[in-house]
């Protein structure tokens, strides 16, 4: 929505980047504007009895759009490939279960509940075996932080400019509370041994979905999830029980967990050998990078979200880091040559995804976006440049370079390199 330019407020950065407190001056007139049809919509929701309930709420018909998109398949297969999260639709910090982004290597598991087993061996005194109902009776974590898959945006490590929008360039990160057991109590539970370095996670799909996980981290923050935004995991996100660790590439949080093998060593599996590594341009790869950096992308104004004309706009978006809260993020209009600071919504939590925005007073002529985030480590999201700085050919993992929309006269945004 493009606010009245009437108040200006004071102007931060170049290009239009107003003040953090325009909307507390500015946002009055907004709503005012916006009142005005409400009398004509409740005469016509009032003319006739509305729709029956249903077991299963869906979203209204006039938001058919906010889907996940664009779904992505190896060739010859249904299941094996991508569905990326619609950030351009969303606003807030957590992501519908419905929307939350999915990887699969080889299909979704049909996983009876009642049947399935979360085997804890190797180096232990007790090996144990753990059903889903069993672990309904552990203490539980609660935490709300985000899940981003480690290829995500690798598409702007392209030479040229990849045509897409906020989604299907960026759209393989999503936020969900998770809901589950803490693995350190597991681990106790079975009495880990002193040579005990690493714990190799196991799925139950297809592909044997397997990566090594350093005990310092298992004992730290790793949960086995049962439970996302209130509901079981969805069979597409790892139900009936799944490894996450907060703050670490999605990969390695292993979806139909069926498996923890607590060895001295890692075990080198398929997933953290051929891929999930990350190709420097001295030809040596490096393994087990698993934390994802300070990033941030606007999501509006972004590819096929248009500006309406001149005015007063919000440029809004998010920002998240594996090292922890959020502490800033500023935006440019002018491709980087000056800086403004975004007010962050809400509080900003560990691990999460934060949105923020600000202002900007758009004269109608051709403009470039950028966000730039700040976490509490004092990392600070890199240029294009330097994130591509010592990679080697084809290396498209962990790549958090600042992303720029190009805004033409029309008001139209593109994928832009600057």
């Amino acid at each position: 929505m493009a606010y009245h330019d009437d108040t200006v407020g004071e102007r931060q950065a170049g290009n239009g980047i107003l003040s953090r407190r325009f909307f507390l001056r500015g946002v009055g007139a907004s709503i005012a504007t916006a009142s005005v049809g409400v009398a004509a919509a409740r005469s016509e929701s009032m003319m006739a009895p509305g729709g029956p309930m249903t077991d299963d709420g869906s979203p209204s018909p006039f938001e058919a759009h906010v889907v996940r998109s664009p779904i992505s398949s190896a060739a010859g297969t249904t299941g094996a490939g991508v569905s990326r999260t619609p950030l351009q639709h969303l606003t807030g910090l957590i992501t519908p279960s419905r929307l939350h982004f999915e990887r699969h290597h080889s299909g979704i598991p049909a996983i009876d509940p009642g049947q399935h087993r979360l085997a804890v061996h190797g180096l232990v005194s007790r090996p144990s075996a753990f059903s889903v109902e069993s672990l309904d009776r552990y203490p539980m974590v609660s935490r709300i932080q985000f899940l981003e898959c480690s290829g995500n945006s690798g598409a702007c490590t392209a030479p040229n400019p990849v045509p897409g929008t906020a989604a299907s360039l960026h759209g393989l990160v999503s936020t969900s509370e998770w809901i589950g057991v803490p693995l350190a109590v597991l681990l106790d539970e079975v009495g880990i041994d002193d040579a005990a370095r690493w714990v190799v996670a196991e799925g139950a799909d297809a592909a044997v979905m397997s990566r090594s996980i350093p005990l310092d981290k298992a004992l730290d923050d790793a949960i086995v999830a049962l439970y996302q935004n209130g509901e079981r995991l969805r069979p597409g996100n790892g139900y009936p029980m799944r490894l996450f660790l907060p703050g670490w590439e999605g990969n390695a949080s292993v979806k139909w967990l069926r498996s923890l093998d607590v060895t001295d060593r890692p075990a080198m599996t398929k997933d953290e050998t051929s891929k999930y590594t990350d190709l420097r341009d001295d030809g040596l790869a490096e393994q087990f990078t698993f934390p994802m950096g300070v990033k941030s992308l606007i999501t509006s104004p972004s590819p096929g979200l248009s500006l309406e004309g001149p005015g007063v706009y919000a440029v809004s978006g998010i920002a998240w880091s594996g090292a922890g809260r959020i502490t800033r993020v500023e935006v440019s209009a002018d491709g980087g040559r000056s800086w403004g600071e975004a007010e962050l919504i809400g509080e900003a939590l560990p691990l999460c995804s934060t949105p923020f925005r600000v202002a900007w007073s758009w004269d109608g002529g051709e403009a470039t976006l950028l966000s730039r985030a700040y976490d509490e480590s004092g990392a600070v999201q890199p240029s294009r440049s330097a994130a591509l700085a010592g990679r080697g050919p084809g290396s498209f993992y962990h790549y958090n370079g600042i992303q720029a929309w190009r805004i033409d006269a029309a008001g139209e945004a593109s994928n832009v390199y600057v």
